[in-house]
């Protein structure tokens, strides 16, 4: 089996995580996993069609750039260098410098060693503590983290970057949110696929190993929650888990606009959306003995729990055509670019479950298009050149 004629990170994977992530959830209801019951036939048909629309909104910047001869022009070009660049520009690649990018990878791991200091124990192995674990500092540490390791290990290969890498990763997943651990993981897998040639056996066992971090990862969050009691074992909890998020969705479903943008509003902000989601879908307290749950609710539930089924789809429309321009970026210019790519699409992958409910998530998006921007500014300057 041989993967060189398929990208398999390219936006379209989406589409297979939704196939997979339903498919697991179909094996909790099938399975009656505590009680998990079937979601209505109008859920799938919002699914179905979210999942359309992001294809359409995947889609839709190849059928601009097969009809129009100057997107075809400038982006068959060599690309942006040192010589035909604006001066502007090039300052702004020395914040790209190898020294810099180590700097702030550096800097992130010590913040986020300092934040498990003052926190005063593992959270992952305390529920109470990792209630507590996003702190300011948090929101500081990773930020910078994520960002500048990718960087580093898409433009500066040296090895014992790998060993900050691996470091850095631990001392993110002691936090003890499966999303982080993940995305570290899975951005630099991807941006590894991109900028190494690697075979397909390493391809297949690191996704293998990937697979496997994940659901101990989750396993040992979960049995960490001293007020909560499990007796699933690992596979069984990855299977409830997407039935029980299909499950909010479906609740949501038939509920729309319930919100009424406060969600949206919240992610953009410091709030907690999907302490909202529990609160507003399934009545769950809003203080009490124990820390607020968080619940997820797909991709798709916060647009139809704010606004209903038209933002829904038209919020799958954008993130498709946002994830494809910055695709066809990275490919050309490669870098920093596909070290941000590869970001966005594993914090968009893990949306699956969790929903566009993270301001941190927002800000890599913006990262990315401003740098897709700059760079097609600079290709549009000398055309002819570049």
């Amino acid at each position: 089996m041989k993967f060189k004629s398929i990208d398999l990170f390219s936006p379209y994977i989406l589409v297979a995580i939704i196939v997979i992530y339903t498919a697991l959830a179909a094996i909790a209801y099938q399975e009656h996993l505590r009680n998990l019951q079937w979601i209505s036939t109008t859920t799938w048909i919002y699914v179905l069609m979210g999942t359309l629309f992001f294809i359409a909104g995947v889609f839709a910047p190849k059928f601009l750039y097969n009809h129009s001869e100057k997107l075809k022009f400038l982006l068959s070009s060599p690309g942006v260098t040192e010589k035909n660049s604006e001066p502007w520009y090039n300052k702004i690649r020395v914040m790209l410098d190898e020294r810099v990018v180590l700097a702030a990878v550096l800097i992130g791991i010590l913040l986020q060693i300092i934040n498990l200091y003052l926190l005063g124990g593992i959270p992952i192995l305390s529920g109470y503590l990792k209630f507590k674990a996003t702190t300011d500092l948090w929101r500081f540490a990773y930020p910078i983290f994520l960002p500048a390791i990718t960087i580093l290990l898409a433009k500066y290969p040296r090895k014992w970057y790998y060993l900050l890498f691996i470091i850095g990763l631990g001392v993110f997943a002691i936090n003890g949110y499966r999303t982080t651990t993940m995305a570290i993981l899975i951005s630099g897998f991807i941006t590894l696929y991109y900028t190494r040639k690697m075979k397909t056996s390493h391809i297949l066992i690191a996704i293998l190993l990937i697979g496997l971090v994940g659901v101990a990862a989750g396993y040992i969050a979960v049995m960490s929650i001293q007020w909560q009691q499990w007796s699933l074992n690992p596979l069984q909890l990855v299977a409830y888990r997407a039935g029980f998020t299909m499950m909010v969705f479906d609740k949501i479903v038939h509920m729309v606009g319930a919100t009424g943008g406060d969600l949206f509003q919240q992610a953009l902000s410091t709030g907690h959306p999907r302490v909202t989601v529990s609160q507003v879908v399934l009545n769950y307290p809003v203080s009490g003995s124990t820390p607020t749950t968080s619940i997820t609710s797909t991709i798709f539930g916060p647009a139809v729990l704010d606004f209903g089924f038209y933002a829904m789809i038209i919020q799958m429309f954008i993130i498709g055509a946002v994830l494809r321009i910055i695709y066809a970026a990275q490919i050309k210019a490669s870098g920093a670019l596909t070290a941000l790519y590869a970001i966005v699409l594993t914090h968009t992958m893990i949306w699956v479950e969790t929903g566009p409910t993270d301001s941190v998530v927002y800000l890599f998006y913006l990262l990315a298009i401003v740098a897709v921007a700059l760079y097609a500014t600079q290709l549009m300057k000398n055309p002819s050149t570049s």
